[in-house]
């Protein structure tokens, strides 16, 4: 009896899992997109592109304070593992810049710029996906294979750039197929 009952148990787990992804296609291995977690219009409901300020802070600090320890494994834009001492050194960038002197003879001079990245700085993140769905209802399924922080950076022209500062990985037999593919 005790056996009978064992072999139902281990038949009803099977089963359970077995029909888990039953029915779903994947749609793309492989998809990377940014996603606002702080609203860039003040105009819009509070919950369009938009983390209330406590949960947008505990996320960020989550994400941020695990690299920088290295509670998380933290990884360059070519997916190399970087220590936690380079993900620190991230947070503050240093630019030599020449400069002209506002008074004759205007002579050229270099200046260096050090700009540190505040986690407020941090307003978007860079999601990789796989997306799975059920072409009978229409219902998906994403895994998030890694995500990166992204900062809203000005360079020495002014201009304003968004810059993933490094990658997480979420799933190791991703970043084995990364580092394969190469």
């Amino acid at each position: 009896m005790k056996y009978s009952l064992n072999l139902l148990f281990l038949f009803t787990i099977v089963l359970l899992t077995g029909c888990q992804n039953s029915g779903k296609e994947v749609v793309t291995e492989k998809i990377q997109y940014d996603v606002n977690i702080k609203s860039p219009d003040p105009d819009y409901d509070w919950w369009i592109q938009n983390l209330v300020g406590p949960q947008r802070d505990k996320l960020v600090n989550i994400i941020v304070d695990g690299a920088k320890s290295g509670k998380w494994q933290a990884y360059d834009y070519f997916n190399d593992p970087i220590s936690k001492y380079e993900v620190q050194a991230i947070f503050s960038d240093t630019m030599v810049v020449t400069m002209m002197k506002e008074e004759p003879p205007y002579e050229l001079f270099d200046t260096t710029i050090i700009y540190d990245i505040l986690k407020e700085d941090i307003i978007r993140l860079r999601f990789m996906e796989e997306w799975r769905m059920n072409p009978e209802n229409l219902m998906f399924e994403k895994k998030i294979m890694g995500l990166a922080p992204v900062a809203r950076r000005l360079d020495f022209n002014g201009i304003e750039r968004w810059q993933p500062l490094f990658w997480i990985y979420t799933d190791d037999d991703f970043i084995k197929g990364m580092k394969n593919s190469r």
